[in-house]
Parts: C-alpha cells; sequence; structure tokens
C-alpha cells in the first residue's frame, strides 16, 4: 500500500511538472512567433499582433483583469499570450467588468 501512494504522489508531481513545462514552452514561443502556438494542443490560433508602434506590450506572465491598466492592453495580452484567464465566456472581448464594458 505504501508503495502505490508514493507512486501517486510521484504522479502527481509528474502531472504538475509536465503542465508547468508546456506553459514555459509556449511562453517561449509567444515571444518569438505569435503564430507558432498554433501547433500546441488546446491553443487557439494566433495571428499576427495587432497593434500600434507606439504601443510596447510584450508577454510578461500577466494573466488577470486586475493586472491590466486597460482595455486595449488586455485585449492585445488575450489575443497574443498564452494562459490568459480575462475572457470568461470566450467571446473575445476581455475583462468586459473592469475594462471593456
Amino acid at each position: 500500500m505504501k508503495h502505490v501512494i508514493v507512486l501517486l504522489i510521484l504522479a502527481a508531481l509528474a502531472w504538475h511538472g509536465y503542465g508547468k513545462y508546456q506553459l514555459a514552452t509556449a511562453r517561449t514561443l509567444a515571444a518569438g512567433s505569435p503564430t507558432a502556438l498554433a501547433d500546441l494542443p488546446g491553443e487557439r490560433p494566433q495571428s499576427r499582433p495587432e497593434r500600434p508602434a507606439s504601443v510596447n506590450y510584450h508577454c510578461d506572465g500577466r494573466i488577470y483583469c486586475s493586472q491590466m491598466k486597460s482595455c486595449e492592453e488586455a485585449t492585445w495580452f488575450l489575443r497574443n499570450c498564452p494562459g490568459t484567464k480575462m475572457d470568461g465566456n470566450n467571446d473575445g472581448i476581455p475583462c468586459e467588468r473592469q475594462w471593456c464594458n
């Protein structure tokens, strides 16, 4: 019984580590080529970043609406960065209660 518990703990740790690895890989790909995310399972296809030359956004790990400063910034993060949690109803409009109302 002790061996089964140890195996379950090791499997849970491996599963957690693999999830972290996938997220880090997706962020690395997003930093170099936003269209590369289309090859990852579970990721929506990305288009070229749509931003004016004067805006200097980059994927830096922010994923929540409370970390954004505008609707424009939240929209850019939703379209270009993996793992964001700003569009609860999946309609493509982020932070509807806070910024994009």
